[in-house]
């Protein structure tokens, strides 16, 4: 299970209070911070910020995906965000994301790195998944979603 391995429990937020993109950057990072504690957030903050600026990562229907390669992890960690309201993201649809997937990868490891975008874009295509994200209102909830649905991809 890629995605349960690289998103877990303690970094999904439910209830995100954003209205911007740089402030739902600014928050999907400190919930980062939390599971890794030792990321320098203004550097990952920018990293995000210059990916961005290459292409919006609004790419699916209300869903966005920011990522960034760095080297100041060895690891890809994860952070998943949900907004109840939206957030007007200059997704390429135009429409607001309500659900996020923050990702930061190890500069040298490009396979896993798309490992794990092509298992999360999988996911995210799957009939029934991003609304039963969706409707979850615990972190437990979106997690054990997440997880079921990765399953039946094994």
């Amino acid at each position: 299970m890629i995605l349960g391995q690289v998103f877990s429990l303690e970094s999904i937020k439910v209830d995100l209070q954003s209205d911007t993109k740089d402030e739902v950057f600014e928050e999907l990072v400190e919930k980062l911070l939390e599971v890794c504690p030792g990321l320098d957030r203004n550097k990952v903050l920018d990293a995000l910020i210059e990916r961005e600026q290459k292409m919006s990562t609004g790419i699916f229907p209300g869903i966005a995906v920011p990522h960034a390669r760095t080297d100041m992890v060895d690891r890809v960690h994860g952070v998943i965000g949900i907004s109840k309201k939206g957030i007007d993201y200059d997704s390429l649809d135009k429409k607001p994301v309500h659900l996020f997937f923050l990702l930061l990868s190890p500069v040298g490891d490009c396979e896993y790195h798309l490992r794990v975008i092509t298992q999360l874009s999988q996911l995210l295509k799957t009939p029934g998944f991003c609304e039963e994200m969706l409707a979850q209102n615990s972190e437990a909830g979106v997690y054990s979603v997440m997880c079921r649905y990765e399953e039946n991809f094994a």
